[in-house]
C-alpha cells in the first residue's frame, strides 16, 4: 500500500508547478544525452573517444541524481540540498577534466587538470556548507559564498585568461579553439547561475531575508535550467570539436590515399 500511495505521490504533478516540471524535464533530457553520448563514440575517431565518454559521464550521473531529486521534490516540496551537491561534486570536477582532455594534445600537463579540479572542490565545499548549514544569517552565507567564489574565479581565469586560454591559442586546431571558448562562454555566462541561485536561499543577498528579489522557488528553477543547459550544452561542444576533427582526418587520410 506505500509503494502503491508513493507512486501517486511521485507522478501527480501540480500543473502550475514549474519546478516540478523542470525537475522531470531536465532527468528526461539529462538522460536522453547520456545515451546520445554513448552511442556517438563509437562514430569519432579514438582520439575523441575519452572526451565523449567523460561528456555521457557527465549527464548520465546528473540523470541519475535528477531521478532522486524529482522524487524528493515530489514527496517534500523542499529543496534537495545534499543531493544536487552529490551531483555537482561528481560532474563538475568531470567538466574540468574536459578541459583537460581538449587541451592534451596542445601540451596540457595533469598538473592543469588537477588545479582545476582543486578549485572546482573548493568551489563546491564552500558553497555547501554555506547553503546546507546555514543559520538564516546574512554573514554566514556571505563567508562561505566569498570562499567559494574564489574557486570559481581561479576556472574562469584560466578559461578566459589563464592557462586553459594560452595552451588553446597554442593549438593547431580550430575546432578546439572555437570550442575552448565555447566553453569558456559556459563558465562565465552558465555557471553564473549557480551563485544567483545561491543568493536566492534564505540568508542570501537576493533571497527573502536579503533584497527579497528571490524565493526557495526561484532557486530550484535557476538551478534545474542551469544544470540541464551546462551539461548538455558543455557535452554538445565537444561532440562537435570530436566530429569536427574526425571529419578532418577522414578527409586527410582519403587524400592521401588518393596520392599514393
Amino acid at each position: 500500500m506505500f509503494n502503491l500511495i508513493y507512486l501517486l505521490d511521485v507522478v501527480k504533478i501540480d500543473t502550475g508547478d514549474a519546478v516540478s516540471f523542470t525537475f522531470f524535464t531536465g532527468y528526461m533530457a539529462m538522460f536522453a544525452a547520456a545515451v546520445f553520448f554513448f552511442f556517438e563514440r563509437g562514430s569519432v575517431d579514438s582520439k575523441w573517444k575519452t572526451s565523449l565518454l567523460v561528456s555521457g559521464l557527465i549527464t548520465g550521473i546528473a540523470a541519475v541524481h535528477y531521478f532522486y531529486m524529482r522524487d524528493y521534490y515530489q514527496l517534500t516540496k523542499e529543496t534537495p540540498v545534499a543531493l544536487r551537491y552529490i551531483d555537482w561534486t561528481l560532474t563538475v570536477p568531470l567538466m574540468c577534466v574536459e578541459f583537460y582532455l581538449l587541451l592534451r594534445p596542445a601540451g596540457a600537463k595533469t598538473s592543469f587538470m588537477w588545479k582545476l579540479i582543486a578549485a572546482s572542490v573548493l568551489m563546491l565545499v564552500a558553497g555547501y556548507v554555506g547553503e546546507a548549514f546555514t543559520d538564516g544569517s546574512m554573514g554566514h552565507s556571505v563567508l562561505w559564498g566569498v570562499i567559494s567564489t574564489l574557486g570559481y574565479l581561479y576556472i574562469l581565469y584560466s578559461a578566459w585568461f589563464g592557462e586553459a586560454k594560452q595552451l588553446a591559442d597554442k593549438s593547431s586546431s580550430p575546432a578546439v579553439q572555437q570550442g575552448i571558448k565555447a566553453l569558456a562562454w559556459f563558465v562565465l555566462v552558465g555557471w553564473a547561475i549557480y551563485p544567483i541561485g545561491y543568493m536566492a536561499m534564505p540568508g542570501g543577498w537576493l533571497g527573502p531575508d536579503g533584497a527579497g528579489l528571490l524565493k526557495a522557488t526561484d532557486m530550484n528553477l535557476i538551478y534545474n535550467i542551469g544544470d540541464a543547459v551546462n551539461k548538455i550544452g558543455f557535452g554538445l561542444v565537444v561532440y562537435n570539436i570530436a566530429v569536427n576533427e574526425t571529419s578532418k582526418k577522414n578527409e586527410l587520410n582519403k587524400e592521401r590515399a588518393v596520392a599514393a
